[in-house]
């Protein structure tokens, strides 16, 4: 599998799909939450296999050294192989080449020790999206320790 990181339309369109058939189609996640207008102000990584695109995840700096990471999806067929960890890695990389300090993320309150096993720490319960209960989580990468890396994974 491929995994790249960008912002133009093409990548766009496709995690915008991706995210579609994830959040509305299977989580029943009104398509107006999704389309929250920072898809061209943030940083995407798109996972394909043999360029079909196969999962997502954005990363968008809302203030010097902060970003939110968000949108993460991967297609059904592809859970459970290591894929979301792979883009939630590469993008943790990238926000390290940003010169970012902290991550915040509003995920799914079941995903905690998920995001903790990345360095996140919980911080509040936040809103409920859906039937979804999300809660706040940070991650300061000065203190994370070095991730994943660009390039190609094994399928």
């Amino acid at each position: 599998m491929t995994l790249i990181v960008g912002n133009d339309a093409d990548l766009i369109s496709k995690a915008r799909d991706i995210r579609h058939r994830v959040f509305v189609t299977e989580q029943k996640i009104p398509a107006r939450l999704d389309l929250d207008g920072l898809d061209a102000s943030s940083h995407h990584a798109l996972m394909t296999r043999e360029g079909a695109p196969v999962g997502t995840a954005r990363l968008t700096v809302t203030r010097p050294g902060h970003a939110v990471l968000a949108r993460v999806a991967v297609l059904p067929e592809f859970r459970g192989r290591g894929a979301a960890s792979r883009i939630i890695d590469v993008l943790i990389s990238h926000a390290a080449t940003l010169n970012l300090s902290t991550i915040e993320i509003h995920a799914h309150e079941h995903l905690r020790k998920y995001y903790e096993s990345f360095g996140f720490v919980y911080v509040r319960d936040v809103e409920v999206v859906g039937t979804h209960q999300l809660i706040e989580m940070r991650l300061a990468l000065a203190s994370s320790p070095a991730r994943g890396k660009t390039g190609t994974i094994g399928s």
